[in-house]
């Protein structure tokens, strides 16, 4: 089925093919790749988008020795294809096979590790002056995505490239879409620019003017073919220093590769920072992707002859699905309540609050440090701002989080979707940081709900305070628990003891709960719902470690300075000394697979959790229950 591609072993052999051969590899290689990704699942929209831009980069540039560094990097499946892994990609984001996203050690065309967006200009340019100043004669591509460009750490790059004389090339991927649909003015701006209506109108105005001065106007004539440059807005990315090209349409191998070559010749010239702006279609050549990329950005298994079915069996609500209907029904009641999203429309829930309130919903693009900050602007004029947003996309606003929201104790809630292991994405994207990032902020309070109707109540128990709150929850379904109707809080900062035993206190912070109590049934053990990370029930805790011998802490996340380390710090704080282990995330990244196999692994499963306490306390004693009383 595909007698070119599997000639291909790396792009040394891509680069032996006749020109007029590309085309038909780049149809094999669309073909090969949506078979393979419709098997293991995986993003397919943009991948279809790259076929031929990644044809054309690795055929026209020495790759490895030139570097392409592939913004977010879940396009990459047609690059892992070409160099060397096309028999691995059956293993594509699966324990022990390849990863969706670039990694140097699986690779050495992967040249730099990316799956948080724009962070290739950076990249890209850090190789380029490396080479320049080690005396390397190679090449550094940087290919982004219209989408990553609306964040400020690209300009930041692309200002730094602007007075740098290096062999830097940044291919901006424009495809009119991100995850969610695109927003903002640079959206509008290369919108113009491809349309080239800015051009033609200026064009038509200038004439109706000169045609009064008939000298003028013969030379503006003359001068035509140099127009375009002075009033199309081009000039923005010029303005940064670089040689702008396009744009060009990137599915046109006979455009793409000509132009490729005529770049690299300028860069081997010494003429500076080039930037060429391509234009793409997300799910190129599969029409049901082309129709809806978003249904199609990253589909598990299915058949292409049929696409993306319905299961008839009743899907268990989601916590994304939960925050969603909360958000909706909280801003029915409460007109205050403003819903920030940086382009995650669909990924956090808020599809059904953008349609039912848009004139409060604000997609502030792929800036999560403008969104920390735009929450924080809009809580100073008495708006109730929640913003949603990834755990592991929140360490990109940690600054604003810290001197724009907590250091000025704004009511701002985070509702922090996928907090702990995330599977196939892996450590990029993996929640494992947020509770010790949060909770020695000052102001700042934590909530961990242990299923789907804590998730709600507790939503509304942070919206109800006059200071930040996060609500962590994690990726897909829980413990199935029905949500109750209504929008009743649950008391801040404090917890519940779900099962009395003996000896031994389990206390656990979030969805590990429900492990925990499955491991009690067979120690005898206590187990204490916390709820909160920050602040911590202290009360409860102390009077839980009075009644009891021994002390569990459970999270998924980082166990090095987590919500065990805030129970030991009470306890100390307490003058309280007691045997404590703490279960969690251990200091390692964790890599890609099913989630409840990772789970296992982490020993945080019923059976890992009860072995665990078992290697550490042995048999424990079962001494006379003691009754749970306060201590004063």
């Amino acid at each position: 089925m595909y007698p070119l591609l599997e000639t291909i072993h790396s792009p040394a052999d891509l680069r032996l093919l006749p020109r007029a051969q590309l085309k038909a590899l780049a149809d094999e290689l669309r073909a090969y790749l949506l078979h393979s990704v419709s098997q293991t699942g995986g993003h397919l929209s943009s991948n279809l988008g790259t076929v031929e831009l990644t044809v054309a980069l690795h055929y026209v540039f020495s790759t490895p020795d030139d570097r392409l560094v592939w913004d977010v990097g879940h396009q990459t499946y047609p690059h892992k294809i070409l160099t060397g892994r096309r028999d691995r990609m059956g293993s594509l984001r699966q324990m022990g096979g390849l990863s969706g996203f670039p990694r140097r050690d699986e690779s050495e065309y992967d040249t730099f590790g990316t799956a948080h967006s724009s962070t290739s200009i950076s990249a890209a340019l850090g190789m380029a002056m490396a080479a320049k100043q080690k005396g390397e004669e190679r090449h550094a591509v940087a290919i982004i995505g219209d989408g990553a460009m609306s964040a400020g750490m690209a300009f930041e790059a692309m200002n730094n490239a602007g007075v740098c004389d290096c062999k830097l090339l940044v291919v901006l991927n424009d495809n009119d879409m991100s995850i969610s649909p695109p927003v903002g003015a640079l959206n509008r701006y290369l919108a113009q620019l491809m349309s080239g209506q800015f051009y033609a109108s200026a064009k038509n105005v200038g004439k109706q003017v000169l045609k009064v001065a008939p000298p003028l106007f013969e030379l503006a004539k003359r001068l035509e073919s140099h127009a375009k440059g002075m009033v199309v807005p081009a000039t923005l990315f010029e303005n940064f220093g670089f040689n702008y090209i396009g744009p060009i349409d990137g599915h046109d191998l006979e455009s793409l590769i000509p132009t490729l070559e005529n770049i690299k010749h300028l860069m081997d010239k010494g003429e500076g920072p080039q930037f060429l702006h391509v234009v793409t279609k997300k799910g190129q050549g599969y029409k049901l992707a082309e129709a809806d990329p978003v249904a199609y950005h990253g589909p598990g298994k299915f058949d292409p002859a049929m696409g993306l079915q319905k299961s008839s069996a009743p899907a268990k609500q989601t916590f994304t699905q939960v925050f969603g209907h909360w958000l909706c029904d909280m801003a029915e009641q409460d007109q205050r309540l403003v819903g920030i999203t940086p382009a995650m429309r669909e990924g956090s829930g808020m599809v059904e609050f953008h349609q039912r309130f848009p004139d409060r919903y604000y997609d502030v693009g792929i800036a999560e440090q403008h969104a920390v900050t735009f929450a924080a602007g809009m809580a100073c004029e008495g708006l109730k701002p929640v913003v949603a947003i990834y755990s592991t996309f929140l360490q990109r606003g940690y600054d604003q989080l810290i001197h724009d929201v907590a250091l000025q104790n704004l009511p701002v809630v985070f509702a922090l979707d996928r907090a702990g292991l995330v599977g196939a994405d892996g450590a990029t994207h993996a929640g494992a940081y947020d509770i010790p990032f949060l909770r020695c902020i000052p102001n700042m309070s934590v909530a961990c709900p242990a299923d789907e109707n804590e998730c709600r109540m507790l939503l509304s128990s942070a919206f109800a305070q006059n200071h930040p709150v996060a609500v962590r929850y994690p990726r897909g379904a829980g413990a199935g628990v029905a949500t109750q109707p209504g929008l009743e809080a649950l008391p801040f900062g404090k917890g519940e003891v779900r099962r009395e035993g003996k000896g031994l206190a389990i206390l656990a912070f979030g969805t590990l709960l429900y492990p925990a109590l499955q491991a009690a049934e067979k120690l005898g053990a206590t187990v204490v719902n916390m709820r909160w990370a920050k602040p911590v029930d202290t009360e409860l805790l102390l009077r839980v470690a009075a009644g009891h011998d021994a002390l569990v802490t459970l999270e998924e996340g980082a166990v090095m300075g987590g919500a065990g380390s805030a129970v030991a710090e009470a306890l100390a704080a307490a003058g309280v000394s007691k045997p404590l282990l703490q279960l969690g995330l251990r200091d390692e990244f964790t890599e890609h697979g099913d989630p409840a196999r990772l789970l296992a692994l982490q020993g945080l499963d019923a059976a890992g959790i009860e072995q665990s306490i078992v290697q550490r306390f042995g048999v424990l004693p079962a001494p006379a229950q003691r009754p749970l009383k306060s201590v004063a």
